[in-house]
C-alpha cells in the first residue's frame, strides 16, 4: 500500500534524515527530501539516488507553505511527513544568547507546527496520514548545555500527543522516535576519548546506526502501524529507559 504515497523529510539529505530519505523511497515512496543550506551536499544526494530535494527554511511558515504547495505539484499530496530538520546551539543557560534558544527553538519546534499545518487538512480530507517527530534521548533526559535543543525535543513529545489525539479518528497517525546517540558526522566528530566514555556509558556497547533510525520510520509510515499514535520509541540501546 506504500507504493505511489508521498513523503516529505525534513533535513532529508545528510545523515539520520539521508538514511530515512533513502529507505522510504526502497519502500516505494515518492520522496521528497528537504534541507536548508548545503546546495552541493543536496545535488550530490539527489545524483546518487534520484530522490526530489527542496531547499527552504522549515523555520520560516510561508517559506513552507510555498514549498509543500510545490511538491503537491511535483509528486502529489504528502501523506507521510517526517520531521527531522534540527539543528545545535549549544551552551550553558547562563552563557546562553537569546539567539541562540530562538534559533534552536524555530528550527527545531516551530517548524513542526509549520510543517504539519501545512498538511494536515489534506490528511484529515483523505482520511489518511502518518506524521513521524525525530526528538532525541536529550529531550527525554537533559543535557548540560543544551536547553534550548532539550525544550524543543521535548516539546514535540507534547505536541505529537496533542496531534495524535486530533487525527485518530481520520486514520491520522502521529508518534514520536527518540534516537541516543547515533553513527553521523556530528558524533564522529567527537574527540575520540569522549567518544569513548560516551559508547561504554550505552549498555549494547555501540552507537546507533542511522538504519536503526530509518527503519522504525519505514515500519510507522506503513499502513499496517495505523493502531500505534501518540507513542515515543526510544532508540538509545538502552541508555535510558523509561
Amino acid at each position: 500500500m506504500s507504493e505511489g504515497r508521498v513523503a516529505l523529510v525534513t533535513g532529508g539529505t545528510r545523515g539520520i534524515g539521508a538514511q530515512i530519505s533513502i529507505e522510504l523511497k526502497d519502500a516505494g515512496y515518492r520522496v521528497a527530501a528537504n534541507y536548508g543550506g548545503n546546495d552541493a551536499a543536496a545535488e550530490k544526494f539527489k545524483a546518487e539516488t534520484g530522490i526530489s530535494v527542496y531547499k527552504f527554511d522549515v523555520s520560516d511558515h510561508e517559506a513552507v507553505k510555498a514549498a509543500i504547495d510545490q511538491i503537491t505539484a511535483d509528486l502529489g499530496p504528502i501523506e507521510i511527513l517526517v520531521n527531522n530538520a534540527g539543528i545545535t546551539r549549544d551552551s550553558t543557560l547562563h552563557r546562553m544568547t537569546f539567539d541562540q534558544w530562538n534559533a534552536v527553538i524555530q528550527t527545531n519546534l516551530s517548524s513542526a507546527f509549520n510543517t504539519t499545518r501545512c498538511v494536515i487538512e489534506g490528511m484529515r480530507e483523505r482520511n489518511f496520514g502518518r506524521i513521524i517527530n525525530i526528538t532525541s534521548m536529550n529531550g527525554q533526559c537533559g543535557q548540560i548545555g543544551q536547553a534550548n535543543y532539550a525544550a524543543a525535543k521535548s516539546g514535540m513529545k507534547g505536541f505529537t500527543k496533542s496531534v495524535a489525539l486530533e487525527g485518530a479518528s481520520k486514520n491520522i497517525t502521529v508518534n514520536n522516535i527518540a534516537p541516543g546517540y547515533t553513527d553521523t558526522e556530528m558524533v564522529r566528530a567527537v574527540p575520540a576519548n569522549v567518544l569513548e566514555k560516551i559508547v561504554a556509558g550505552i549498555p549494547v556497547k555501540r552507537l546507533g546506526s542511522v538504519h536503526d533510525i530509518a527503519r522504525a520510520v519505514t515500519f510507522l509510515a506503513a499502513d499496517e502501524a495505523g493502531f500505534i499514535t501518540g507513542s515515543t520509541l526510544s532508540i538509545n540501546g538502552g541508555q535510558h529507559m523509561y
